[in-house]
């Protein structure tokens, strides 16, 4: 039999020999190495997530005027709900489209509100028109994506949360609310994220910011936009409305002021 070779007791074994590919490689006399702080850096920002910058600039930035008066269609809510119904037997579900725009005032955002009246607000936008809704913009959508797979079958489409003809549906909106009548002062809307949508399961005043599984006809879907605003902007007002500058923490949880949409806009 073989004799085994021995070994001091003082010395340490040797360790296991590690895979080829977690062995330091030497260094590349070519490459430069990058200083402390820069590769500490580099490790920090790969796999984070990019989140949209909104820039709020003071209210004192912008100017308010006036113009002529915007009368509501419906004066009562129960009005509303039924040229809804009436306007869902012609069209369908409804697609409403509305504006966040965040000022800052003592130093904390404020959101731009409309009110009609003495107690009612609401955010800027409203209904789309049949071509804005998404509805036959998705069909064509899918008809040139067969022709893209069809001549490039390994090609990977992604679905997005709008579509070029909500956001020039919810532009016109804007003008018609606040934008200046006048060819020296054109509007510049940017409008940014889609950050929330609510839906109608039936003719009625609640909403949910989700359509319930059980639901497969809903009756409205609402969007709301981040709209970011320049440094400097004009805005004209209809006179029998208001602008109000509101600030967050009057609008968080207080559902019985501003309704569930507006109410949810500051944990969003």
């Amino acid at each position: 039999c073989q004799e085994r070779p021995r070994t001091s007791p003082n010395k340490k074994p040797a360790p296991p020999l590690l895979p080829r590919r977690h062995r330091r490689q030497p260094p590349d006399p070519g490459k430069k190495e990058p200083a402390p702080g820069e590769a500490k850096a580099e490790e920090e920002m790969v796999g984070a997530p990019s989140s949209p910058v909104v820039n709020v600039y003071p209210l004192a930035n912008y100017t308010f005027g006036t113009k002529e008066a915007k009368m509501e269609k419906d004066t009562s809510v129960a009005d509303r709900l039924a040229r809804m119904k009436v306007n869902y037997m012609k069209e369908g579900m409804r697609t409403s489209v509305e504006a966040i725009l965040l000022v800052q005032e003592h130093n904390h955002p404020h959101i731009l509100l409309l009110q009609i009246g003495n107690t009612f607000c609401k955010l800027p936008g409203g209904r789309l028109k049949p071509g804005e809704s998404g509805e036959f913009l998705v069909a064509q959508l899918f008809y040139h994506i067969s022709l893209i797979w069809y001549h490039h079958e390994s090609l990977a489409v992604h679905s997005c949360d709008w579509n070029p003809a909500e956001i020039e549906g919810l532009k016109r909106k804007l003008c018609s609310k606040l934008a200046v009548n006048s060819p020296s002062f054109p509007p510049n809307w940017q409008v940014g994220e889609c950050v929330a949508e609510w839906w109608r399961p039936n003719f009625e005043t609640v909403m949910y910011p989700y359509c319930p599984p059980h639901i497969t006809k809903p009756k409205e879907c609402k969007k709301l936009f981040i709209v970011h605003l320049t440094e400097r902007e004009y805005f004209a007002v209809p006179r029998n409305l208001k602008l109000l500058a509101v600030p967050l923490f009057e609008l968080y949880d207080n559902v019985q002021r501003y309704g569930p949409v507006i109410s949810t806009i500051p944990q969003q």
